[in-house]
């Protein structure tokens, strides 16, 4: 938590009753998240919604690790630690033998790569799906090594997952792939190798792997910084230079906070951070929530509690917590009766006429999200609100 004395007379100034709401709703996440993984270790994305039923992502479950873990739930981040690893480690010979095609010159062909998402029991998904993600590679990297930083853990009970992710990320960094969103294969996402750089970059601080895997993940992340910042940037014509959707793109997308806090691909102090900060709010924030990006369709284009948490995140570390509560205020106040929050919500829809087809092919909106829980509990957190440890 940082924002010195105004931050504190910010944090302070929220009435009690307020506070307890705020509070309950992290007990509340915690709950459902604690429910709904799977007793493999997997974090189920939302087990009641058709298209997402049965599947677990990296992704979300790396952030929604760091949400149990800050709240002190160590043995629930563990158990989905040692679930990636495990996954990971059965693909050891797979992932080897990609990287020296690789590196013998070979395309690889995407259907070879690894998934995006999982099926409970660590398989490959048997469903069609946009597949070919990288970053959730990179966001395990960086939650796993959060996590065992902040509770003591030895990292070595998951080298053997760590160093199939690493290097995978490692060699395969610089290609096209889906987003976040699971859209524009051909583009290279800047969000995307935000969660490389931040993953490669934390594994190689770590101590943990061999100084050929260490040097080579480091190596990897100076790459994607460089890159970005050399094509990954607005142009300074449009006014302040900040990060854009893909490489050459003059686009803004509200997963681009995370290239600031957590991912820090940009420093914070940045004016490139700031810029970045500043054009998500000025496009994508609506009345506290934030939209993905301006051309969203899907469900008409919502808000996203994920991204509106991400936001408060970089808001909270910057100092600016009167924003960052308004952020975890927006959010309680879209939970439902029973405390459970969704993917997005339909307030302000970008595009309200594509919604109803949406809702025909796959049913109502994602919910109970728990990347969202997650979100809202290191959100929580970063203010300081979330329950006592006592009273958990």
């Amino acid at each position: 938590m940082s924002g010195g004395t105004s931050g504190q007379q910010v944090l302070s100034s929220i009435e009690p009753g307020d506070r307890r709401r705020l509070s309950e709703l992290a007990r509340r996440s915690h709950a459902v998240i604690a429910g709904h993984q799977d007793p493999g270790g997997a974090y189920p994305a939302s087990q009641d919604f058709s298209a997402y039923r049965g599947y677990a992502w990296l992704r979300d479950g790396a952030f929604t690790a760091e949400g149990m873990s800050r709240y002190g739930d160590v043995r629930s981040a563990d158990r989905f630690h040692d679930w990636v690893s495990r996954l990971l480690l059965d693909r050891r010979d797979h992932v080897s033998t990609l990287v020296a095609r690789a590196a013998g010159g070979a395309k690889v062909p995407i259907e070879e790569m690894l998934p995006t998402r999982f099926a409970f029991d660590g398989a490959d998904g048997t469903d069609p799906w946009w597949d070919f993600q990288t970053d959730g590679y990179g966001t395990w990297l960086w939650s796993v090594v959060a996590h065992a930083r902040r509770h003591g853990s030895d990292l070595e009970r998951w080298r053997g997952g760590i160093e199939v992710a690493t290097d995978y990320a490692t060699a395969f960094w610089n290609l096209p792939c889906y987003d976040w969103w699971e859209e524009h294969l051909e583009e290279r996402h800047v969000s995307t190798l935000g969660a490389l750089y931040g993953g490669l970059r934390a594994i190689a601080d770590s101590s943990l792997l061999d100084d050929r895997r260490a040097g080579a993940a480091a190596a990897a992340a100076r790459s994607i910084r460089a890159e970005v910042l050399r094509t990954g940037v607005s142009a300074p014509s449009a006014g302040p230079a900040h990060l854009v959707k893909w490489l050459g793109s003059s686009a803004i997308d509200g997963s681009l906070s995370a290239c600031v806090v957590p991912f820090s691909l940009v420093d914070a102090q940045d004016p490139v951070a700031s810029a970045t900060l500043g054009a998500i709010r000025k496009d994508l924030d609506v009345e506290g929530g934030v939209h993905r990006f301006r051309a969203d369709v899907f469900y008409g284009g919502g808000q996203w509690i994920l991204l509106t948490c991400l936001l408060g995140w970089n808001e909270a570390a910057a100092g600016d917590l009167e924003r960052a509560v308004a952020r975890l205020r927006w959010v309680a106040d879209h939970a439902d009766a029973s405390g459970e929050l969704p993917e997005q919500v339909g307030d302000h829809l970008l595009h309200p006429e594509e919604r109803a087809a949406w809702v025909q092919r796959w049913g109502e909106v994602a919910s109970p999200l728990l990347w969202s829980h997650g979100m809202y509990l290191i959100l929580a957190d970063e203010l300081g609100l979330l329950p006592e440890p006592e009273a958990r």
